[in-house]
């Protein structure tokens, strides 16, 4: 009978690629398992691509909540890992399930849980990694990059610019993006301007001057061949940052409320966080952040520019 690990995740694409380090680690470390990723199923796509998955089994919630019992079949799972928090109920749903083993943080609500501390501040990829490390399997958290995707890019060779967030909170302002747009044109770059689904009005706000709109939320494989492709990217703190640097594009990130420290991309001169220090804000909340609004749209074109610069200089592998 073959033996299973499942593991808990069922977050959002730059969730799940933050997790891609972790991912192959226990990929490694249980080589002869069949590898079981609880997850929204509308991310089958990217976990494919990650290379480190068997099996996806759907799984989601509302916002970044816990979802309900899991569809799981067969014997208990010879492993379980935790890799959506730190708390009681993504502990208490892997355990009903019986496994063999639960790899988590620690809790004192969930004694029998014996895992690691949970740091606060910590950076997402690390946090998952040295759990890993504190149960003896070797997780490096630089160990983030997907293939190449076979498709070709709709816009080859253009700027990418992705001005939605999940929260209002990590949205900054539709008309300073297309302040940055109408320059990129005026320069010559060919730019497109891509959105998720219900945000095809703030596409269209953004999409200036001859930039290309791509709303609606393309398909995992066109919107990877589109960020593999692009000259840069610019984005707020979501998925397609993380989806830009896991494709080594040059990319520039606006944070607010919560700071690159935190979900930002490793130090490399192809990837500029703009961030201007200041008290950490709700990243669900319903107004864009203080801190985000502080980022100008010169700092955001003159990052833009230098990363692609850069790039020309040192192109990434």
């Amino acid at each position: 009978m073959t033996r299973r690990t499942l593991v808990l995740r069922a977050l959002g694409l730059g969730d799940l690629l933050t997790g891609v380090p972790a991912l192959r680690a226990l990929r490694r470390a249980y080589p002869g398992h069949e590898l079981v990723l609880a997850a929204p199923p509308e991310l089958a796509e990217a976990v494919a691509a990650t290379g480190a998955v068997d099996t996806l089994l759907p799984a989601s919630a509302p916002g970044r909540a816990v979802p309900g019992p899991l569809p799981w079949t067969g014997p208990p799972p010879d492993v379980a890992v935790d890799l959506h928090g730190n708390g009681p109920p993504s502990h208490r749903l892997l355990l009903a399930l019986g496994p063999a083993r639960l790899l988590a943080f620690a809790h004192p609500e969930t004694p029998e849980v014996d895992g690691p501390p949970w740091f606060r501040h910590e950076h997402e990829r690390e946090r998952w990694c040295r759990l890993l490390r504190a149960y003896g399997i070797p997780a490096d958290a630089r160990d983030l990059a997907l293939p190449r995707p076979p498709g070709a890019s709709p816009a080859p060779g253009a700027v990418v610019v992705h001005p939605g967030a999940a929260s209002a909170a990590r949205r900054w302002p539709a008309e300073r993006y297309a302040a940055v747009v109408r320059e990129l044109l005026r320069r010559g770059h060919r730019v497109a301007v891509t959105g998720g689904p219900g945000e095809e009005e703030l596409v269209a706000a953004v999409s200036v001057g001859g930039a290309e709109a791509f709303p609606g939320g393309l398909p995992f494989g066109t919107l990877s061949a589109l960020v593999a492709g692009a000259t840069a990217v610019i984005s707020g703190d979501t998925g397609l940052a993380h989806l830009a640097v896991a494709c080594a594009t040059p990319s520039v990130t606006l944070f607010g409320p919560v700071p690159p420290a935190l979900w930002g991309p490793p130090p490399s001169p192809l990837h500029a966080a703009l961030w201007h220090p200041g008290p950490a804000g709700d990243p669900h909340g319903g107004q864009p952040d203080p801190l985000l609004l502080r980022i100008g749209t010169a700092e955001v074109l003159r990052a833009a520019l230098g990363v692609m610069a850069r790039r020309r200089v040192c192109p990434a592998s």
